[in-house]
């Protein structure tokens, strides 16, 4: 249990509006990258198979399938690296961490897409 001093300092180093998303969920990750002297954006799109920690501390991990091989990646919500987030589909899933979509491939990994509800439109 933290201290409401460490939360409120907390939220007060957290600069980004990060959309609100979940488990299920396909977003798009804009990241920056540094080559040599150069920098450019590249997008990680991807489902969303877990959500942990909280605070600064918090971290998602995105999968995608790219040339028939799953590939995952961790990225800290609050990391000066990334660009923006966007949400692109809401999925409807009945659990907080999806790691059984790591043994299935083809049609088993689809997620049924939720409705988003007023709530969800307006932030």
């Amino acid at each position: 249990m933290k201290k409401q001093a460490v939360i409120d300092f907390e939220k007060s180093l957290a600069t980004k509006d990060v959309p609100t998303f979940a488990a299920g969920d396909t977003v798009s990750v804009h990241y920056r990258i540094d080559e040599g002297g150069k920098e450019r954006i590249q997008v990680f799109k991807g489902v969303v198979i877990s959500m942990r920690g909280e605070g600064m501390g918090e971290h998602f991990t995105v999968r995608k399938i790219t040339q028939g091989h799953g590939v995952e990646r961790c990225f800290p919500l609050q990391s000066p690296y990334i660009d923006k987030i966007t949400v692109d589909r809401l999925g409807k899933v009945k659990r907080a961490k999806l790691f059984y979509l790591r043994d299935r491939t083809g049609k088993a990994t689809r997620i049924t897409e939720r409705l988003a509800t007023k709530q969800e439109t307006t932030a």
